[in-house]
């Protein structure tokens, strides 16, 4: 089942990858900053049809292959879910979480009927042209289930939510510590999505209810922000300052060495708001560290909530997010203040834990042959190729790896001989971190040039 999630975390992340694109399009064509008004209509058109792309985006990451029949049947199973449904008691509104179903089933409709023989006098509706067509069939027995069975299940959704949303500074200080805590099992992406898409509603001028605190945001809910804000100090400056830390307390000799690694993961999180390759340098090494870690992103929403700042961001909680929604932020200057507070607090617990408990953090570590090689290093060696053949030796050969894939900073393998795996090799490879799931599924922290070695991978 765990493994399982994962698989819906990643799938995730396809349609959630296009959000950048129309928050940007989205602000650009507001009357503050350019004043587009059709810019801004194409950015909000995508955030309308989020569930339409979640259909698609969830059955295109579940599928074995990525084929487009299978985001077709995608679209056609949402439509055929909600507009069913609706016939049947209009008061019905699944929001994303039709959009993920309706890209779950056909996800595996997909994979079981892509192939399908049918006869001869109906051949042409064979192989993938077949798999909408079961798709529509299967979501109609859906729509006429859900029809009846969703809306004390849609009630339950919304009671939560409003639970939620109404606990104020607590709720939103429970979320980020939980967001911290499901990084290592890869689920956060599950909860992310009910809280910034489904979570709060608001009617905006032209009488449209808005669900989800990300959407909101971006429609001018006074009251959205809560579930984002308390990010910024946390990925700005806090873990910079975890970063500058593990500089500080690295051995004199092997500073030099380490500074530059580090300089990058902390600019990375800075500008960019992806945090897991610094994250994955202590998580392991200290459960402890990390646990204080999820702890103060919890204590950041507490703070930020409380004095009634709010912010948002279409990607990540950066630099660059931060600029870009200034115009639409409450007290954007004073998060700033407590994000330089918190980039100083996360400096002195790191360098005093990491020291205190002897952490073995870059720079502190026993001497690995081929450490700081460039022939083995994912620093020094930007020739993909040579990288990936260094995994796949590591990862016990091509017949030890059953599926490859991977998100936004780690590869996600289904492994069939756990013990073939040389974790120390991997490492030696450039590998940040490696997560044992269970006895089969593997996850290897690469960073964010992840893709192009996945890509390598796949063809070795």
């Amino acid at each position: 089942m765990l493994g399982y999630l994962q698989r819906i975390g990643k799938a995730l992340m396809l349609p959630i990858a296009v959000l950048p694109a129309a928050a940007l399009l989205l602000r650009l064509g507001q009357p503050d900053l350019l004043n587009i008004p059709f810019m801004a209509a194409a950015g909000d058109a995508i955030f309308a049809n989020l569930a339409l792309l979640f259909a698609i985006g969830v059955a295109i990451g579940l599928s074995k292959d990525g084929h487009g029949s299978a985001a077709l049947a995608g679209a056609i199973g949402y439509f055929v879910l909600t507009k069913g449904a609706t016939s049947i008691n209009e008061v019905i509104n699944m929001g994303v979480l039709g959009g993920i179903m309706s890209g779950v089933a056909a996800g595996h409709l997909y994979n079981r009927f892509n192939d399908i023989k049918l006869p001869d006098y109906l051949a042409f509706f064979g192989g993938k042209r077949f798999v909408p067509i079961i798709t529509s069939l299967v979501m109609l027995v859906l729509a006429l289930v859900f029809g009846y069975v969703w809306p004390p299940i849609q009630e339950v959704i919304n009671n939560i939510g409003e639970w939620i949303v109404g606990a104020g500074t607590i709720g939103t200080a429970i979320f980020g510590f939980l967001n911290r805590i499901l990084i290592p099992l890869g689920l956060h992406h599950v909860m992310n999505t009910l809280v910034w898409f489904e979570f709060g509603e608001f009617t905006n001028a032209a009488g449209e209810v808005i669900k989800g605190d990300l959407s909101r945001f971006f429609e001018n809910d006074p009251d959205a922000g809560i579930f984002m804000t308390g990010f910024f100090p946390v990925m700005m400056f806090g873990l910079p300052g975890a970063a500058l830390a593990m500089i500080a307390a690295a051995k004199k000799e092997r500073r030099k060495v380490v500074a530059g690694g580090l300089f990058g993961v902390a600019f990375t999180s800075f500008l960019t708001g992806v945090t897991e390759p610094i994250e994955f340098l202590f998580m392991f090494l200290s459960p402890f560290l990390y646990v204080i870690h999820a702890l103060l992103t919890g204590i950041s929403f507490l703070i930020v909530n409380s004095l009634d700042i709010h912010s948002g961001f279409g990607f990540s909680a950066s630099a660059l997010d931060f600029l870009l929604n200034y115009g639409i932020s409450q007290k954007p200057l004073l998060l700033i203040g407590v994000g330089l507070v918190y980039g100083v607090i996360y400096f002195i617990i790191f360098y005093f834990l990491i020291k205190k408990l002897d952490l073995k953090t870059p720079g502190r570590e026993d001497e690995v042959d081929g450490e700081f090689s460039e022939n083995t290093s994912f620093g020094g060696n930007r020739d993909y190729a040579v990288v990936a053949q260094h995994y796949l030796v590591a990862l016990g050969g091509k017949d030890n790896i059953a599926n490859i894939d991977n998100c936004v900073t780690r590869l996600r393998l289904r492994i069939v001989d756990m013990s073939k795996v040389d974790e120390a090799a991997l490492k030696r490879a450039g590998a940040k971190g490696v997560v044992k799931i269970s006895s089969s599924d593997l996850q290897v922290v690469v960073g964010t040039n992840v893709e192009f070695v996945a890509n390598e991978l796949k063809k070795l």
